[in-house]
């Protein structure tokens, strides 16, 4: 699993994110997705997810969507 790094915005609140790029989880082997938040977040500015939680599809509004659509390069 690869996940491109670039910006993507969140499909459930609309907020955008870099993605710094892929790391492994040192216990269990997982890849995880390695971003950052591009707006005021007070609880923290770096994230890990799961990369098959990065690219899951969810339901928002009845309508089946990825979690995050990537939006460009820069």
């Amino acid at each position: 699993m690869k996940i491109k790094p670039g910006i993507y915005k969140h499909s459930k609140t609309g907020k955008m994110h870099r993605v710094i790029g892929m790391a492994v989880h040192s216990e269990t082997l997982e890849p995880m997705v390695v971003y950052e938040s591009l707006y005021d977040n007070s609880i923290s500015k770096m994230w890990v997810r799961p990369a098959c939680m990065f690219e899951e599809i969810v339901m928002i509004e009845g309508k089946r969507v990825p979690r995050f659509v990537f939006v460009s390069d820069k």
